[in-house]
């Protein structure tokens, strides 16, 4: 899959193109409304470094957005709570970022992904 800098969407009088990182940011908005979602992970290993070093910490690191033609892929690397069921907050973050984006930015083909990547105790 190819990645492109922008969706494309062609209209009588022109076309709009959104980014990349107004999707993922749109995306990770929805994602930390969802019960149970702790935070975002990083992609990586070494963007987690990147991000310990640099104090960086904002909503859009643990997504990635691939658009190929008019599909657009999304993968959310987030982490839990402790105690909740994995299975149901995986599929409410993908329920919430679908309707978002397709409320928002009016995108129908659209792939959501989710890759937990950790659980964490939400206590201090």
């Amino acid at each position: 899959m190819a990645e492109k800098t922008k969706a494309a969407s062609k209209q009588k009088l022109g076309s709009i193109n959104i980014s990349p990182n107004t999707i993922a940011m749109i995306a990770g908005i929805a994602t930390m409304q969802c019960f149970g979602v702790v935070g975002m992970a990083s992609r990586t290993l070494h963007d987690g470094l990147s991000d310990l070093l640099t104090g960086k910490d904002n909503l859009t690191k643990g997504i990635e957005v691939i658009i190929d033609e008019d599909q657009v892929d999304v993968d959310l690397y987030i982490i839990v709570e402790y105690g909740v069921r994995i299975q149901e907050v995986a599929r409410n973050v993908i329920e919430n970022v679908r309707y978002a984006i397709e409320n928002q930015l009016g995108l129908d083909k659209v792939k959501i992904n989710v890759i937990v990547q950790s659980v964490r105790s939400n206590k201090k």
